[in-house]
């Protein structure tokens, strides 16, 4: 039986300098992303689209989601198989081709997690895993393009 979830936040443009968007150069790419009772994310577009580079950008944001869903799918399904994972770290890339109209799309994700666990018998299963999270990864089976993984696994004792 499926099941639907809904979501919902708001997004604010706070670029208005003064003259709306009279022409390209008179705003501010800035937002705010905020749900009820969590931290405002403060977001732009990327610097090369005029974006500040001191905020989160929509790419960015989109690695994150991809990163932070397997990583839960991943932990899920390792405590399930008793392997007890102790570090996650990932630092997922991307690629976007822009097109000469200014339209563009993401081309792929790799993630890069680096994983410690504490059974060293377990590391062929731990590998296993990350092909397992990407099937159930809600963001990953959302996109139009396969997400690749290059995981580095280790034993800490």
């Amino acid at each position: 039986m499926s099941k639907q979830h809904q979501y919902s936040l708001t997004v604010e443009w706070t670029g208005n300098t003064g003259q709306g968007t009279k022409s390209y150069t008179s705003y501010s790419r800035n937002h705010t992303i905020q749900s009820e009772n969590k931290a405002i994310i403060e977001a732009s577009s990327d610097p090369a689209f005029r974006g500040d580079p001191q905020r989160y950008n929509p790419e960015e944001l989109l690695l994150s989601s991809v990163s932070s869903c397997h990583m839960l799918w991943y932990l899920h399904f390792c405590s399930q198989h008793n392997i007890t994972v102790l570090t996650y770290v990932d630092q997922p890339e991307g690629t976007m081709l822009e097109n000469g109209d200014g339209s563009g799309y993401f081309t792929r994700i790799t993630l890069h997690p680096q994983i410690e666990i504490a059974e060293e018998d377990k590391i062929a299963l731990a590998e296993d895993l990350h092909r397992k999270a990407n099937t159930y990864c809600f963001i990953a089976n959302s996109l139009n393009f396969k997400i690749e993984h290059n995981a580095i696994i280790k034993v800490c004792k």
